[in-house]
């Protein structure tokens, strides 16, 4: 099964170029990831956190 996989992949042009691609959005989106988290402020961090625990809006919404 492997081999026919391989051997299907070697007759597509430019078949190389799709992991060079894929590393390179993978390599951006956590960069962008980790940039958001050292720039978060500390008050959006402490209301995120706190977010699951506030009982009021959910009983506001019924």
């Amino acid at each position: 099964m492997l081999k026919f996989v391989k051997n299907h992949m070697e007759t597509i042009d430019g078949v190389a170029n799709y992991p060079m691609i894929s590393l390179l959005i993978f390599f951006v989106f956590f960069v962008l990831l980790g940039w958001w988290v050292l720039t978060a402020t500390k008050e959006h961090i402490k209301e995120m956190e706190e977010l699951p625990l506030d009982d009021n809006d959910q009983q506001n919404k019924l």
